[in-house]
């Protein structure tokens, strides 16, 4: 799936099932929310933080959880971008040239960066 089709789907989506978007302060807020749960389980896989017993972790030590939390980030971002008009092919490919242009050595010379620090 393209991310036009992504988008695509996503208003079709909405438009079947959603009776309508929330608004895109609202929706804002649940990508925060959901970033947020994306975060939790980010910090117990591979931060420091143990995970709780109501912590939606399944016995893959929360990949699957993890997996479910990036879709629905995408998810809300997809619908912010289709109520905005916002192409979002369009707009990561810009970003992609941005950053080439921008930061075509950058990383390559940094020495924190480097494997034999």
């Amino acid at each position: 799936m393209t991310i036009k089709e992504a988008q695509e789907a996503v208003d079709q989506w909405i438009k079947q099932y959603g009776v309508r978007y929330f608004s895109e302060l609202t929706n804002m807020a649940v990508l925060t929310e959901e970033v947020g749960e994306l975060a939790r389980i980010m910090a117990r896989r591979y931060g420091e933080q143990s995970w709780k017993p109501s912590d939606p972790q399944g016995d893959d030590n929360g990949r699957k959880a993890m997996g479910e939390e990036m879709a629905d980030v995408l998810w809300v971002l997809l619908c912010l971008a289709n109520q905005t008009g916002i192409d979002l092919t369009t707009e990561l490919q810009k970003s992609i040239e941005k950053k080439t242009e921008r930061d075509k050595t950058r990383h390559m010379e940094n020495e924190k960066l480097k494997i034999n620090n």
